[in-house]
């Protein structure tokens, strides 16, 4: 996974390329999780991993978003 701190080398194509591939990872993600709940199947650790990653990519995502939205001020 990429390092917040490359964010400042890349345009903003690349940026806004890598969201989306993030944004379906997290929604695949929380698929994932979901399905080994409902389940039943997945064990405590796995599923406690998977939110973890989880919860980093929408951290990315929350960075590049950021990057992405030009600072306006009224």
């Amino acid at each position: 996974m990429n390092a917040p701190t490359d964010l400042a080398m890349k345009t903003d194509d690349v940026l806004t390329v890598e969201l989306e591939v993030f944004k379906r990872e997290h929604r695949d993600l929380d698929e994932a999780i979901h399905a080994l709940v409902d389940r039943g199947t997945g064990d405590q650790l796995t599923i406690r991993r998977l939110k973890k990653q989880k919860l980093r990519l929408k951290d990315i995502i929350a960075l590049i978003e950021d990057r992405l939205t030009p600072d306006i001020i009224a």
